[in-house]
């Protein structure tokens, strides 16, 4: 990927707060939730109905290293050209946002969150939340690598952004689990609102400041991402076994088709997202 540094007015650097623990909507959600669910029979997306709490104000003085900065220079690069494209999309519907970052534990409007929840976004506060270690799980877990990759990870959250504003993800939170279950399908869709993104960066000629432009092999790295976060391969990573009926997020194939769907078609209204402009 071509990406250069900006002013890092998409993100909000909270790396030196801490927090406590909860579980809301993110693509690493699963990891935690689908394993307790299978092991107890408690269905603990039912902790998402969770909306108290307040963000933390204070912060202690950050110590990084260059490799990291440059993780924070990406993200708040990749965040402000996803927002870029949606906003060309759904014009005066789209209300930027901000990606919160943090280390192992945070408190936002929606509670509590520790690192191992995975990247997440908090409809409450209209932010998302990423705590950069993911991008190394990424890498080493799960074996999918490469900027695009985590490109992919902020557009889906991203992608939950625009559902938020335009109201479709109104009664998911705490719903059914199931492979037709309300959850997956919204995951779904925001594979697809990333893979939308994706289009526009794959545009060349595209590069110049303030935007992002995709080289050849970048789109294998986010279609390798959304396989390896599918439901039945986290399953069978953590239990040896596949459940349809505690699915939450999709199969690997049902992500990756979703995300081919956006970026081959560019346009809202191939995820269901409603036509282009204002209204």
């Amino acid at each position: 990927m071509e990406w250069s540094p900006g002013d890092r007015g998409n993100i909000e650097d909270r790396r030196g707060s801490s927090g406590g623990r909860m579980v809301p909507v993110g693509i690493g959600t699963v990891l935690v939730l689908g394993l307790l669910s299978w092991a107890t029979g408690t269905n603990f997306l039912s902790l998402l109905d969770n909306q108290s709490g307040s963000p933390q104000s204070a912060n202690a003085p950050v110590q990084s290293t260059p490799q990291e900065e440059r993780a924070v220079d990406f993200v708040d690069a990749v965040a402000g050209d996803v927002q870029n494209t949606f906003a060309q999309q759904l014009g005066g519907r789209y209300q930027r946002t901000r990606v919160v970052l943090f280390r192992d534990a945070i408190e936002s409007a929606c509670g509590s969150a520790q690192s191992a929840t995975g990247p997440f976004y908090c409809p409450a506060d209209q932010k998302v939340y990423l705590d950069l270690g993911f991008f190394d799980e990424l890498t080493q877990r799960f074996g999918a690598p490469g900027d695009f990759a985590q490109a992919y990870v902020i557009g889906h959250e991203l992608g939950h952004h625009v559902q938020h504003l335009l109201g479709l993800d109104q009664g998911t939170r705490g719903a059914a689990t199931g492979e037709n279950s309300a959850s997956v399908a919204l995951e779904l869709q925001a594979d697809c609102l990333a893979g939308i993104w994706g289009h526009a960066a794959s545009q060349n000629g595209r590069f110049k400041a303030g935007q992002v432009e995709l080289e050849p092999g970048d789109a294998d790295e986010a279609l390798r991402a959304a396989a390896a976060i599918g439901d039945d391969r986290l399953q069978k990573m953590q239990t040896g076994r596949v459940m349809p009926e505690r699915f939450t997020h999709g199969t690997s194939a049902q992500r990756v088709a979703a995300f081919q769907r956006g970026m081959s078609s560019g346009d809202f209204a191939a995820c269901g997202a409603g036509a282009r402009g204002t209204r």
